[in-house]
């Protein structure tokens, strides 16, 4: 299953769960990020150390908090 209809498919189940549509815009605004910048990959092929890249790669430019 590609990543994009596994999120559209969480997303469903969290709008049945009652979640708020400000939390489903949030969610849906992370998952479209990481989608995009793995462009679109089979959900299964998301492991722990691929994660890690993207997390890498997107916090680079943070600071740290004090």
């Amino acid at each position: 299953m590609l990543s994009s209809t596994a999120r559209k498919s969480y997303e469903a189940d969290k709008r049945i769960e009652g979640f708020s549509p400000y939390t489903l815009k949030a969610y849906g605004i992370q998952a479209k990020l990481l989608i995009s910048y793995f462009k679109d990959p089979m959900i299964d092929t998301l492991n722990t150390e691929r994660l890690k890249e993207y997390l890498i790669t997107q916090g680079k430019d943070l600071k740290p908090s004090i």
